[in-house]
């Protein structure tokens, strides 16, 4: 392990010359507690309004740190609590869901019964990995139900000055196949529908297949999207200009997203966005150190590492739109490098809630 100060001052280095790369730009913020499981930020970024399943979500998560200290008691507590939430707020929760939905979600919440149940059989034979397993298993019927509370047709209010954009109206599942095998991602069009939208629309183009990994630097980042040819990004067939898709960025206390302008800008110095870059494979939009609203085709994936980027600080957040993140498929990530190119990407999932326009 390294000596504390070698790894203040790496830390420290690795900004200063994170913040003079030409493209993208960066921008440090204000540290703070980050949640680093991209499960957990998919299901805090869904839109809607339900104080009790979110309850419930977030004690379940929060079991973390008694897990790692071993305080199985206070696990039992915890786990208790919850079906008791569960149990006495049941209709209040199903009440929240549109009545078309209500019998799906009966029957998750059936399955997070079962699943806390479980919970308790592995804390009473102190199993650690099957606790795992089965709160993850929990956490993921809860995140059923959050998915069921949002309302038809969502769709978060984008300036009319990007009407001619793609936007994405929910979530779409892709398959990122590469030379050293397949990521799983999901990007989500509820907080970054511009983003999300253009990058689902270019993959179904095949605008990624082929392309190679034009930048990949350990423990920060691993870019992609740029064609052949003098070309940066992706060029519209009907304008013959290089189609440009904004800076956007949102953040849970605001009501409006933010469009081309950093948090220092707004002076958001201490926020955290909606989608933070806060977990290994965190995809985000790059842009040149010239414009905010020169993004085109290059995304990156976040190479996060925690003795770097310790949580709540990194030189991303603001600066750059995290649209969604790698759900699985990490060892694959972490062997990527500028040898390495995409051969094709795939929407396996949400093909359907692309709008080729406003």
């Amino acid at each position: 392990m390294a000596h504390p100060r070698f790894k203040a001052a790496l830390i420290a280095l690795l900004g200063f010359a994170l913040i003079n790369l030409a493209a993208p730009a960066w921008a440090a913020l204000p540290q703070g507690n980050a949640v680093k499981d991209p499960a957990a930020i998919l299901r805090d970024s869904l839109p809607f309004q339900q104080d009790d399943i979110r309850e419930l979500q977030h004690r379940l998560e929060l079991t973390s740190d008694d897990l790692r200290a071993k305080r199985w008691g206070a696990l039992a507590k915890t786990v208790s609590r919850s079906e008791a939430l569960l149990s006495t707020r049941r209709n209040s929760i199903l009440e929240a869901v549109p009545t078309s939905r209500r019998d799906r979600a009966e029957a998750f919440l059936k399955q997070v019964d079962q699943g806390l149940q479980a919970m308790e059989e592995r804390i009473d034979e102190v199993d650690k990995p099957g606790f795992i397993r089965d709160r993850r298993q929990t956490l993921s019927r809860i995140g059923d139900v959050e998915a069921l509370l949002v309302e038809d047709g969502f769709q978060r209010e984008i300036p009319s000055e990007f009407d001619a954009l793609p936007r994405l109206q929910g979530r779409a599942t892709l398959t990122i196949s590469t030379s050293q095998g397949d990521l799983t991602t999901v990007v989500d069009g509820y907080n970054a529908p511009l983003t999300a939208g253009a990058f689902v629309d270019l993959a179904q183009k095949g605008f990624y297949d082929g392309l190679p990994f034009v930048r990949a630097e350990d423990f920060y980042v691993l870019q992609s999207g740029d064609p052949e040819g003098p070309e940066l990004g992706y060029i519209d067939p009907k304008t013959k200009q290089e189609r440009h898709v904004p800076l956007e960025i949102r953040v849970p206390e605001e009501e409006d997203t933010i469009y081309n302008e950093t948090f220092e800008d707004v002076g958001l110095f201490k926020a955290t966005p909606t989608l933070p870059f806060a977990t290994l494979g965190t995809l985000g939009w790059a842009h040149s150190d010239q414009a905010l609203d020169d993004g085109s085709s290059q995304f990156f994936m976040f190479l996060y590492e925690a003795e770097l980027t310790p949580a709540g600080l990194n030189l991303v957040d603001g600066r750059n739109a995290a649209f969604g993140y790698v759900v699985n498929g990490f060892d694959v990530l972490q062997e990527l490098g500028v040898d390495d190119s995409i051969v094709s990407i795939t929407v396996t999932d949400g093909a359907d809630r692309l709008l080729s326009h406003a």
